[in-house]
């Protein structure tokens, strides 16, 4: 049996747009500890999109990246009667954006050829056209979902 939830702790939004989604993805790309780093990524990132798209505010378009890279629905093993079966659920909101949080920066990561904040802002300029890796993983595990709907009653 488990014991109880963890308690969920507030995050303290990030001091240049005092947005906690801004802060959560600062978070996500952080290694070691190293947030100030982490810090000048995104913001370096942010500082390309402002140049890339003029016309719109950095925190609309990474907003709106987040909104298209989240995923509605997706697959977890349910094991019934020795039987593995793959179960389609809803995801939860806060589970979407953790998703699609790790999805942008783990594609941004495996760009070759360029550095972390370009690499970032052209993945955010992906998702926010509906196009890029994170999408495609997006579209995958909906696909996954929409495949095993005749096991949607173990729910």
């Amino acid at each position: 049996m488990r014991r109880r939830q963890a308690v969920k702790r507030a995050l303290i939004p990030d001091v240049r747009y005092n947005n906690e989604l801004v802060a959560r993805l600062i978070n996500t790309i952080m290694l070691c500890g190293k947030k100030s780093i982490a810090q000048n990524i995104v913001y370096g990132a942010f500082d390309i999109l402002k140049e890339k798209k003029a016309d719109m505010e950095p925190l609309d378009l990474f907003l709106a990246a987040l909104e298209n890279a989240k995923p509605r629905l997706e697959v977890k093993s349910r094991r019934v009667g020795g039987a593995t079966y793959q179960v389609p659920l809803e995801v939860p909101a806060a589970r979407q954006v953790a998703l699609a949080m790790r999805w942008l920066v783990t594609y941004a990561r495996s760009r070759k050829g360029m550095d972390t904040c370009n690499a970032l802002a052209a993945e955010l300029l992906d998702a926010f056209n509906n196009t890029g890796s994170t999408i495609r993983k997006r579209d995958d595990v909906h696909k996954m979902a929409n495949a095993n709907k005749a096991f949607a009653h173990f729910r």
